[in-house]
């Protein structure tokens, strides 16, 4: 089965025909046998891959609330694929399923119940499709995966299951990543809606759009970054987040790099490595990120079913 996977992320859409495990990147909707999307948030509906409807597709806008710079690029991508390709199954394939396995101690906030039982406020993780291959690639028991691109989230994975992770109710919590916060504390926002006059656009913009290395440095490439403050804030605070993870797993066997900067920058690797140092020893593998065979994978699984 020739599966076309449809990779819509907050800064890229990428198109790749999977035959077997062989994957060939394309630039347009090409005829395929089915077609997989990449959606990152599931909410608590999807815990798993899907076949795309008129129900699904209004699902997935309504999430787009949580996750505008993910949802609503993956919705278009959907809209346009069925209507480019309306013969073939199409099917969402979402980030947040992956990590499905938390446990109820990472997956809840401590806030009131109405929050998290009548409104959904829980954490439900992110990139599961990177982590879920990185998994797959690097087998050992006690594994943490750094998906640092655009967007950016640490994962303990356990005998390949997820059992927490950086990224919550949606993917601006976490570490610091190239124009978003990360976590921060939520009082300064208060504090700023409250007494600043800052308005909640206002506010969502500049923690998306206007923060993270970007807010930091002034740019968004580690390269440009080396010695300065926005570089030491970003591998500390990945550092100790790993650290975290460690603490999931009850010790640390491999931590693997993917993403673009996991990939592309040994000096980010390395500063992040030499202060996990006193964990002990560990393997650290470079991963590249294959998200287009997960989907295919999962878009033949779901059609099997």
């Amino acid at each position: 089965m020739r599966v076309l996977a449809v990779n819509a992320g907050s800064t890229s859409l990428k198109l790749h025909l999977v035959d077997g495990d062989d994957a060939t990147p394309v630039d347009e909707l090409v005829d395929a046998d089915a077609v997989g999307h990449r959606v990152v948030h599931g909410g608590a509906r999807f815990r798993e891959p899907v076949s795309i409807d008129d129900d699904v597709e209004r699902a997935i806008d309504e999430l787009s609330v949580i996750a505008p710079l993910h949802n609503r690029p993956a919705l278009d991508a959907i809209r346009e694929a069925r209507r480019a390709l309306p013969d073939v199954p199409h099917v969402a394939v979402f980030d947040t399923a992956f990590h499905a396995t938390l446990p109820a101690r990472a997956s809840t906030y401590a806030v009131p119940e109405r929050w998290r039982e009548a409104w959904g406020v829980r954490r439900y993780g992110f990139h599961g499709l990177s982590v879920e291959w990185a998994a797959s690639q690097v087998r050992v028991s006690r594994l943490v995966v750094c998906h640092l691109g655009g967007g950016c989230s640490i994962t303990a994975v356990l005998d390949g299951r997820s059992v927490d992770t950086t990224m919550g109710f949606s993917p601006l919590e976490g570490v610091p990543m190239a124009t978003r916060s990360g976590s921060v504390d939520p009082g300064a926002l208060l504090h700023l809606l409250r007494e600043r006059g800052l308005a909640l656009d206002e506010l969502d913009h500049a923690l998306e759009h206007q923060s993270g290395l970007l807010g930091l440095g002034g740019s968004t490439d580690p390269r440009e970054l080396a010695g300065t403050l926005a570089l030491d804030v970003y591998t500390y605070r990945i550092a100790g987040a790993v650290a975290a993870m460690a603490v999931a797993l009850g010790g640390l066997d491999a931590l693997a790099f993917t993403g673009g900067v996991g990939e592309g920058s040994a000096e980010v690797r390395d500063r992040i490595v030499k202060q996990l140092a006193f964990l002990g020893e560990f393997e650290v593998p470079v991963v590249p990120a294959r998200e287009e065979l997960v989907i295919a994978r999962a878009v033949r699984a779901t059609i099997g079913r």
